[in-house]
């Protein structure tokens, strides 16, 4: 037998094998969206979740990740595998047989990426879906306010010695009917506004403080004044647009006590990096005194939303729920 047909005859088992490799590295990359527990996995950069969704969130990032890793260890190992196996020998000039195309091997590079990524698709949708699922009648809300350069939240509660009615009041005449429809019975409220030199008094971390009840499902509706700002509390793994005239809402169940920090993710102007903020998470009990600190401080009923619903965002109110 000649050289070159010894030479062509050596390759073909590792050919062979070939989409056998493709196929378990396809295997492995798909199956990382299957559910698993997210503390046996590294964070991966992400701080430790403080909701009952945010696990959720750090599930899909450490999956994407891990997919991520399967598909590049693919990669390198078949470029190494190249350019080992058909590397030009040193004893023979001749130029190897010319491939033009290799039909199965096309085909497998076409349809792999397209199921990998049809796979992240449908998990991140599936996520995404549950984590902008709204309750019909949640424990708290909070209407959070953006505005250059600082942070107001508008507790629509019912206060003990506070009187008003959040579904009439004009300060919230940018919240849409559909959520105003779930306000508290004639919530008074109270509020909470910051500036960007306002601080909290217990770590001295710049920013106003949002209380939160530990254990208790809260709903936030974003409004905005000005311009578009984006409010992320860092530990809920999650942010959302603060847009005006079209108006935001998501829910979380905060499970960790403590004081953690929040910050607008949406370039909004010359002092964006001033609009910090806090979150306190403590217990429903500390939570209602704090609403009455807030009452005794005359700072009751609401400070001004935001601006009113466009018309896009009005006739898309019926999807909001």
């Amino acid at each position: 037998m000649s050289p070159n047909g010894s030479d062509r005859s050596s390759r073909r088992p590792m050919r062979r094998k070939l989409p056998q490799v493709l196929t378990a590295g396809l295997v492995l990359a798909t199956a990382t969206g299957c559910s698993y527990n997210w503390e046996d996995f590294p964070r991966l950069g992400m701080p430790t979740p403080v909701t009952e969704e945010a696990p959720r969130i750090l599930s899909l990032w450490q999956g994407s990740w891990a997919a991520a890793l399967v598909v590049g260890v693919l990669v390198w190992g078949l470029i190494i595998w190249a350019i080992i196996f058909h590397r030009r020998s040193r004893t023979k000039v001749e130029v190897p047989p010319q491939t033009r195309y290799n039909m199965p091997i096309e085909a497998l590079y076409t349809i792999t990426p397209l199921i990998i990524v049809s796979v992240l698709f449908y998990f991140t949708a599936r996520d995404q879906s549950k984590l902008l699922e709204l309750s019909d009648k949640p424990a708290h809300t909070v209407n959070v306010v953006g505005y250059q350069w600082s942070w107001g939240f508008n507790y629509v509660e019912n206060v003990p010695g506070v009187t008003g009615d959040a579904k009439k009041d004009a300060n919230l005449a940018a919240i849409p009917d559909n959520l105003k429809d779930q306000f508290p019975a004639n919530a008074g409220g109270v509020y909470d506004a910051g500036i960007p030199g306002t601080r909290n008094p217990q770590t001295g971390n710049p920013g106003p403080t949002l209380w939160l009840p530990k254990g208790e499902k809260v709903r936030f509706v974003l409004t905005s004044r000005d311009v578009i700002h984006s409010f992320w509390s860092v530990p809920f793994l999650m942010k959302m647009d603060v847009i005006p005239g079209h108006t935001n809402a998501f829910e979380v169940t905060p499970n960790r006590e403590g004081t953690y920090l929040g910050k607008c993710a949406e370039l909004c102007g010359v002092d964006h990096s001033r609009m910090l903020f806090n979150v306190k998470v403590v217990s429903p009990e500390r939570y209602q005194a704090h609403l009455k600190e807030l009452a005794e401080k005359g700072q009751t009923g609401y400070i001004p939303s935001g601006i009113e619903q466009t018309d896009p965002a009005r006739n898309a109110e019926k999807n909001v729920l």
